[in-house]
C-alpha cells in the first residue's frame, strides 16, 4: 500500500487577497471550484510545473466564526527558491512583512494575510550574508 501527497489546506478570509499573496510567492491557480450548496470555494495553487505540490485555499462564503483566529495549529508551508534575497525583496516591495529575515542566506519566514506561516528556503548552498538582511531584526512571530 502506497501513499500519495495530495495538497495542504488552509482556510482564508478573503480569497482574492490570499490568492494575490500566493501569486507573489510565485504560485499559480491550477483549479477552482465553487460549491453553491455548501457555500464555499476551493482554490488550488501550486508552483509552475508542480501541480502535485498544491496548497488548497478554502474560503467559506459566510465567514469562519468559531474557527481558530491564529492558524498556529497548522504549522507552516515551505517553498524553495532560487534567490532568497530577491524573493524577500519582492515580497517586501509588495507590503509583506519579513518576520524572520534570511540573515543566514538560507531561511526566512513570512505570514500570509490569513496568518499562515510560510518558510522560504534557499535552493542549494546558503547565499553569502548581505545587507539589509544580515542586520535585520525579527518582526512578530512565525
Amino acid at each position: 500500500m502506497g501513499i500519495e501527497y495530495l495538497h495542504t489546506m488552509v482556510r482564508v478570509k478573503d480569497l482574492e487577497v490570499s490568492k494575490a499573496f500566493y501569486e507573489l510567492l510565485g504560485l499559480e491557480e491550477t483549479r477552482r471550484t465553487d460549491h453553491e450548496g455548501g457555500r464555499f470555494t476551493l482554490l488550488f495553487m501550486a508552483p509552475p510545473g508542480q501541480e502535485n505540490a498544491a496548497v488548497e485555499l478554502t474560503h467559506n462564503w459566510d465567514g469562519d466564526e468559531g474557527l481558530p483566529s491564529d492558524s498556529r495549529h497548522f504549522g507552516h508551508l515551505a517553498y524553495r527558491v532560487d534567490d532568497i534575497y530577491a524573493t524577500c525583496q519582492h515580497l517586501m516591495d509588495n507590503g509583506v512583512v519579513i518576520n524572520r529575515p534570511p540573515r543566514d542566506g538560507h531561511m526566512a519566514f513570512v505570514r500570509s494575510p490569513d496568518n499562515v506561516s510560510i518558510e522560504i528556503l534557499q535552493r542549494g548552498d546558503h547565499l553569502a550574508p548581505a545587507e539589509p538582511w544580515s542586520s535585520m531584526e525579527n518582526t512578530g512571530h512565525w
